[in-house]
């Protein structure tokens, strides 16, 4: 069902639309040369656009925008006259033109969102534009593309605009066949009670389909020419009798312009043909055909392929009507809801004065605003707040207040009256040995109590000051007590790894002897772990163990026999067959059941245990060499060795 709709979509396509730009393909864009220059015409009222220049007029604007596309004044102005001139053809009345006319631009915006969507979905239609092309031609009975376009010119019509036309129709019916037409779906419920709704819609008067053979004659034909036309018709109808088929005599000997088609005339209600030839037909069933009747332009032979009675047809006869009409009326809320959502999805701008009769509530129109470039914003910088730790590059200390100088501390000042840095007195590394080259900072003060001792004693402050010996620094009071401030030690809580020294090459020996002794003590351990070496029994219990049970010998690796060159071969049919030992039963291991052979042999003693009597051959014993006594199967390792029946 869906495939049917799918072939009506591509043979409706937007004529049901009844979009004016379909067939807008048939107008040129631009005045043809050929065309009459001092024709009339049309002035159409549409909305004035002001001109930006004064005393200017407009020739050309933009009407509407949509997406990539627009659509111009111009568009609009040939729509119009395509209009008129489509009513004028068809006599539509006065409300029929101004309906079309108010859904105009709805109808060419339509057009353009199908294009835009087909664009989309990747449709190529220079295929179908050329196969489009080709029906045309062959309708208008020309030889080549090339003549179709020379009659376009000189009918004033552009070519390419002819093909563009075309494009945008194939386009616009694809895109309507797969976004909607394969949707609807039609059921057979639905087809039935469509027809018992318009059963009379459905009403045929009776009908014929002929089919004909002519036998042609000239106009001014004599008596001989007819005798030999009627004699040629007359030799069809035998042929026909003989069980001709009629479509292959029709094209082998028909002269009428349906030769080539069988003869297929189609279908003629009562009163379509000529009294003489309804006579004739009407009477005949589907299958059966007239004698030569004689016309004007001939001898011809009808022949009637269906006889149609006066009533209502069956539903199966008008269901491809009644698809089309029922596809009919579904397509067009479809495709209207269809458009709406695309114009929802769009982007366009109606310029002011025109209406789009299809525009949806929820269509969005683009806003136009004057660009203001963002006022530009200062940064501010922000110091990074760190933990500060007081020393010489710390933050803290160019804060806080300076201290009050003393007579004993002077600081020194520049030109401006800012103090001046003192100057930081570089350690000197001491060798184990070596004397100082530059004096130490000096200490802390030291006071003494009870006494006037120390350096600092009331005598030590009283007394002049020493000169310093030539050849030595000594620093400041301020530095000394900036580099004390700075060199803060670890903090004594937090445990600190052990400050290894460097070594030297005597050390490697202590080394090495602790190493190889910490070696002979694993050695040691690992002895005194080890179990004690397995004893000769041991050894041959794991042995016997370990060897295959009830198998004489290791099967584990199996030896492959060697092959003599020019021995003789050994077939399984020349072998002697090795007669079958007699089955032996195995004593029973309950002490007070028996078997049925002990009880034969009269003993009421139970079989020795397997542990008692069976002795195990070590894994590399040799086979026994003498064969086992007749009558007595050999002994299986690992079986009990058989009783011997009392005497």
């Amino acid at each position: 069902m869906t495939l049917r709709i799918s072939q009506f979509a591509v043979v409706c396509g937007l004529g049901l639309l009844t979009l004016p730009g379909v067939v807008q393909a048939q107008a040129p864009r631009y005045q043809s040369p050929l065309s009459v220059p001092n024709a009339p015409q049309p002035v159409y009222t549409l909305p004035v656009t002001q001109p930006i220049t004064p005393n200017g007029t407009v020739v050309e604007d933009v009407v509407v925008h949509v997406n990539d596309q627009i659509i111009s004044r111009s568009d609009v102005e040939r729509a119009e006259q395509q209009l008129a001139e489509e009513a004028r053809q068809a006599g539509a009345s006065a409300a029929d033109v101004t309906d079309r006319q108010k859904n105009l631009l709805r109808d060419m915006i339509d057009k353009q969102l199908l294009l835009s969507r087909g664009k989309e979905l990747g449709i190529n239609a220079d295929a179908d534009v050329i196969r489009r092309l080709d029906e045309i031609r062959k309708q208008n009975h020309m030889d080549t593309l090339e003549d179709l376009e020379k009659a376009a010119r000189q009918q004033g019509v552009s070519f390419e605009d002819f093909k563009a036309g075309i494009r945008d129709s194939v386009i616009t019916q694809q895109v309507v066949r797969d976004e909607v037409g394969r949707h609807l779906q039609i059921t057979q419920g639905q087809e039935q009670a469509y027809y018992d709704a318009h059963k009379q819609e459905f009403a045929q008067p009776e009908q014929i389909k002929l089919s004909e053979i002519l036998i042609p004659t000239p106009a001014d034909a004599d008596d001989a020419a007819v005798a030999q036309a009627k004699a040629k018709a007359e030799g069809v109808e035998e042929k026909l009798k003989a069980g001709g088929k009629f479509e292959e005599l029709a094209e082998a000997y028909s002269g009428g312009p349906t030769a080539d088609k069988g003869g297929d005339l189609g279908l003629y209600k009562r009163g379509a043909l000529a009294k003489v030839l309804e006579d004739q037909t009407f009477g005949l069933k589907a299958g059966e055909w007239t004698a030569p009747i004689r016309t004007r332009q001939g001898f011809v032979i009808l022949k009637v392929t269906d006889h149609i009675a006066p009533g209502v047809a069956p539903l199966k006869d008008v269901e491809p009507q009644i698809q089309e009409a029922m596809y009919s009326e579904q397509i067009q809320p479809a495709l209207r809801a269809y458009l709406t959502k695309l114009r929802e999805e769009a982007y366009i701008d109606i310029r002011a004065g025109y209406v789009d009769s299809g525009a949806s509530a929820k269509q969005t129109k683009p806003v136009f605003t004057a660009y203001a470039p963002p006022v530009a914003k200062k940064k501010t910088v922000q110091q990074k707040k760190r933990f500060d730790r007081g020393t010489k590059y710390s933050t803290v200390a160019k804060t806080t207040a300076a201290p009050v100088a003393t007579p004993a501390a002077v600081v020194a000042t520049s030109k401006n009256g800012k103090p001046i840095k003192p100057k930081k007195v570089k350690r000197e590394k001491v060798r184990f040995g070596q004397a100082p080259r530059n004096s130490l900072p000096a200490g802390p003060e030291e006071t003494a109590s009870g006494s006037d001792v120390g350096s600092g004693a009331a005598s030590a402050s009283s007394a002049p000051a020493q000169a310093a010996a030539p050849g030595t620094a000594i620093a400041p009071l301020e530095a000394s007590a900036q580099e004390s401030s700075s060199d803060i030690g670890a903090n004594p809580l937090v445990t600190t790894a052990p400050v290894v020294g460097k070594t030297r090459y005597s050390d490697r020996a202590k080394t090495d002897a602790k190493k190889k002794a910490v070696k002979a003590k694993k050695v040691k351990e690992k002895a005194a772990a080890a179990p004690a070496p397995a004893s000769a029994e041991e050894k041959a219990t794991q042995q016997t163990q370990a060897a295959p049970l009830g198998l004489n010998g290791d099967t584990a690796k199996k030896k492959k026999k060697k092959k003599v060159k020019g021995a003789p071969k050994e077939r399984l049919q020349d072998k002697t067959p090795v007669p079958k030992a007699p089955l032996q039963e195995t004593p029973s291991k309950a002490p007070d059941r028996g078997t049925p052979l002990e009880g034969v042999h009269g003993t009421g003693t139970p079989a020795p245990k397997a542990s008692d009597t069976t002795t195990l051959p070590p894994a590399t014993a040799p086979p026994a060499s003498n064969p086992p006594d007749a009558g007595q199967p050999p002994a299986t390792p690992g079986s009990p060795t058989p009783t011997p029946p009392p005497q």
